[in-house]
């Protein structure tokens, strides 16, 4: 009776009438929401353009009406927008809701009890949450599945459902996705509901950005992946090859009508993504300063420093985008050249004023910016030698402006993973020379996820033909 009641809500909830599949996720959905059963969570794998979003925003609408308790998270800040935007209900990163600070003095975030009860999590983009001890290990075990599991069911009647699509890049280090494997989610004990819809909806049909989608993940299913992609734009107005010598023209027209924080460039390389961001600035936007108001930067490393007076920020995360607001002043100190600014964070709609350091916006790659980080801290090091103690020492620079200046690089431009979990209007993929020994099931995943960053527009800047169907 309950389990007729849950499925009709959701069902009244959807913008169509669901196909046969996904008539079977909301059934599959109703009978897990209904269950008694403790410890229990729902695996829901689905293809681009599947369904899959549009039949969470529906249950997320009927959790609303029934003022059921529910909780919307995701592994970025802007996939959690994403995830807010189209389920119409606030989101959340999970670093934000799972972790707190463990005291005003050290940058270490403990696991938080979890004082939510029968309530129903739900999280998106799981394909990019990784189970490494890395840069995370600031937080928690260092292990972010791992604390996300234990902190949903350390209270009473929650449970989750994680929602994820199998054919984009998985976390990085990580040849799979953990969040998306059953056997990894058992092994928490848990009792868990694996759906997986396959079927492109009828209303995707018509979109070649879906169109093409569904041929790469074909690839990858059918173990094809040494063969070149053989796209199909001819039929479709959403996406078409765009010869090199058009780009400047292409990119100022797409800039002027969608706008700079709704377009973006997906490289294969930090390298690449440099290039074009340089390029971009003095060929489009006709800037001569190395920073200057306006520019869009994207952070390359967590800083806890210069949010702690913002509450909604809790720290400023590898990935988050900014638009430079104005430059207040510069310094020279330690043989680097600092910027103190004013950002406005695009996906919390902060503003935020904190000190750049200037050469982190050309390091070209993580060791570039590693030995710069290393230059930095034995400079800085110096000013705090007359502290004995090592620990009172790693204190008190934890509190220097310059030690902790903010690193970011130009986000005209980025690379795939720096770019998925996010959505964007307009996406121009530049893949550059794929030898025929590139081609395997990593480039098709790389192309797959670059491909549905976007949601009304791709360019594919360059390709060669044998990646087109003749």
């Amino acid at each position: 009776m309950l389990n007729r009641f849950l499925i009709d809500k959701i069902r009244s909830h959807l913008p169509f009438e669901p196909t046969a599949q996904q008539a079977a996720l909301i059934d599959s959905l109703s009978v897990f929401l209904t269950s008694q059963e403790r410890e229990k969570a729902f695996l829901l794998k689905g293809y681009a353009g599947t369904g899959k979003t549009s039949v969470v925003s529906a249950l997320v609408k009927t959790f609303d009406e029934l003022q059921q308790k529910v909780m919307l998270l995701a592994p970025t800040g802007r996939a959690a927008k994403v995830l807010s935007h189209y389920s119409g209900h606030p989101a959340f990163t999970i670093h934000k809701k799972i972790y707190r600070q463990k005291s005003a003095a050290d940058f270490i975030f403990t696991l938080d009890n979890n004082l939510h009860k029968h309530t129903l999590f739900i999280v998106d983009e799981a394909s990019m949450i990784a189970n490494l001890s890395g840069e995370g290990s600031m937080f928690g075990s260092g292990q972010l599945l791992d604390d996300l599991v234990q902190y949903v069911y350390g209270s009473d009647g929650c449970s989750m459902i994680l929602l994820g699509d199998t054919a984009q890049l998985p976390p990085v280090m990580q040849p799979m996705s953990p969040a998306l494997e059953l056997s990894k989610l058992q092994s928490f004990g848990l009792n868990v509901t694996d759906f997986t819809l396959t079927q492109v909806a009828r209303q995707a049909e018509e979109s070649g950005i879906l169109f093409n989608a569904t041929a790469l993940r074909n690839n990858l299913l059918e173990g094809t992946t040494h063969l070149h992609p053989q796209f199909e734009v001819a039929p479709f107005a959403d996406i078409r090859n765009l010869p090199g010598d058009e780009l400047i023209d292409t990119l100022q027209a797409e800039y002027n009508k969608t706008g700079v924080e709704e377009t973006i460039v997906i490289t294969r390389s930090n390298k690449r993504a440099n290039l074009y961001n340089n390029g971009i600035r003095a060929r489009v936007f006709q800037k001569e300063e190395e920073l200057s108001g306006g520019d869009l930067v994207m952070v390359v490393k967590n800083n806890y420093f210069w949010s702690k007076d913002y509450p909604e920020m809790e720290f400023i995360a590898n990935g988050d985008v900014a638009e430079v607001q104005r430059i207040l002043r510069y310094k020279e100190l330690y043989g680097f050249r600092f910027a103190d600014v004013l950002l406005r964070f695009i996906d919390y709609d902060c503003e935020i004023e904190a000190r750049i350091l200037v050469e982190a916006l050309q390091a070209e790659t993580p060791a570039s910016l590693n030995e710069m980080n290393k230059k930095l801290y034995e400079a800085v090091s110096e000013d705090y030698a007359h502290i004995g103690n090592r620990r009172e020492r790693a204190k008190a620079m934890q509190k220097d402006e310059f030690y902790n200046a903010l690193q970011v690089k130009f986000a005209y431009a980025v690379t795939c993973h720096k770019a998925q979990g996010g959505q964007w209007q307009t996406v121009f993929i530049d893949q550059g020379n794929i030898p025929e020994e590139q081609l395997n099931t990593d480039y098709y995943r790389w192309l797959y996820t670059a491909l549905t960053r976007a949601t009304e527009k791709v360019y594919l800047v360059s390709f060669a033909k044998e990646f087109f169907k003749q």
